[in-house]
């Protein structure tokens, strides 16, 4: 009884979706509790993986001039489902990481949903054996593609699958094609399938391009006021605070509890949980809000999730639940701040940011408190 209570008294984060390997659909179920990157912008990216996104990017005319629309989060909707962000590995300062990664031998054992046999292309110079083919780096490369696109990000005159600038800048002509405009919903799709020919593979990456963009975009107030923009503007003031289980109060971030569901600890960090987040916000606009989420839900306005999140307005909480429509269920709170956008306490290893609504399953309306 002692440990439900203690998980009811704050929020966690529901499982991420599992990756799928480029060229195979390779399902590796990886589970995002990774890095923090800058100001909370992508908080599950390593600030030197999200470099080499960024960098890329402004490589990538000078070797596909007709490409246009090449944004950092496409880039990191690849690089989350292939590798996580290659996550764990070390990251130097050129770029290079160790151990570098390798997908399952293509040999068409069926380990990994591997079906089909790809021979050896390259004798292990790029992954690691000749006695087959694997697809290697953060981007997932076969080794015959990255001999075709390949190119040197970090200036060291050398194309390496291996380094973060080389393989992201790879990935951006690739998905460039001959030209693409990747602003056209159509053509970004197209890029996607064509680094994978799956509708799933599709999917997923486009979700987690659609969440990066909501997150790398400051929200528009010029028509928030009053005690709804104090609220907002209280919750956008601790972007970039790490993620602590249990952490959060009236007064602000604190040390949290152990443990969340995975086993990840709040008591040595300093932070917010989705809960404690939005209890410190409506506090400076005079607003008491009880500790957990599903409390949370019975405070003010109920929003039914069956109007949508097109019912939302600017201050709303929002919530998420493992069973829709029982608010006992209720794990996760964020604040809404419009424009499909959320400041959100995430899961361990995050930090605040703003995430699009559709970045956690099981949306539970919402609640309207001014």
């Amino acid at each position: 009884m002692v440990t439900l209570l203690l998980f009811a008294a704050v929020c966690c984060a529901a499982p991420v979706g599992n990756a799928i390997s480029a060229y195979v659909a390779l399902k590796t179920g990886q589970q995002d509790e990774g890095g923090i990157a800058e100001g909370g912008s992508a908080a599950d990216i390593p600030p030197r993986m999200l470099t080499a996104y960024k960098k890329a990017v402004q490589q990538v005319g000078k070797y596909v001039p007709k490409c246009q629309g090449m944004r950092w989060p496409i880039l990191a909707g690849i690089a989350k489902v292939e590798s996580n962000h290659a996550v764990g590995r070390n990251i130097a300062d050129n770029g290079d990481i160790r151990p570098k990664i390798y997908g399952v031998l293509l040999n068409g054992s069926g380990a990994g949903g591997n079906t089909t046999v790809f021979p050896d292309t390259d004798n292990g110079k790029w992954d690691g054996t000749a006695t087959g083919e694997r697809a290697v780096g953060p981007f997932q490369f076969m080794p015959s593609t990255w001999e075709s696109i390949g190119k040197d990000g970090n200036g060291d005159k050398l194309a390496d699958p291996h380094n973060a600038d080389d393989a992201a800048l790879g990935a951006a002509i690739y998905l460039c094609g001959n030209g693409r405009d990747l602003t056209k919903r159509a053509q970004l799709k197209a890029a996607i399938w064509q680094y994978n020919h799956s509708g799933e593979y599709v999917a997923n990456v486009l979700g987690w391009i659609d969440q990066y963009t909501a997150a790398a975009k400051d929200p528009d107030l010029k028509n928030v006021s009053g005690k709804v923009r104090t609220v907002i503007e209280a919750a956008l003031s601790q972007r970039g605070v790490p993620y602590s289980w249990g952490g959060g109060n009236a007064s602000g971030k604190s040390y949290g509890i152990c443990c969340s569901p995975s086993g990840k600890s709040g008591a040595n960090i300093k932070g917010f949980d989705c809960s404690g987040l939005t209890l410190y916000a409506y506090a400076k606009a005079g607003v008491s809000l009880p500790r957990t989420a599903a409390a949370q839900a019975g405070v003010g306005q109920r929003i039914p999730a069956s109007l949508g999140t097109g019912a939302l307005k600017p201050g709303d909480l929002v919530f998420y639940a493992y069973a829709p429509g029982r608010d006992s269920t209720i794990y996760h709170v964020g604040i809404y701040v419009g424009s499909g956008q959320m400041i959100n306490a995430a899961r361990p290893g995050t930090v605040v940011r703003l995430d699009s609504v559709n970045a956690m399953s099981g949306f539970a309306g919402g609640a309207r408190l001014l």
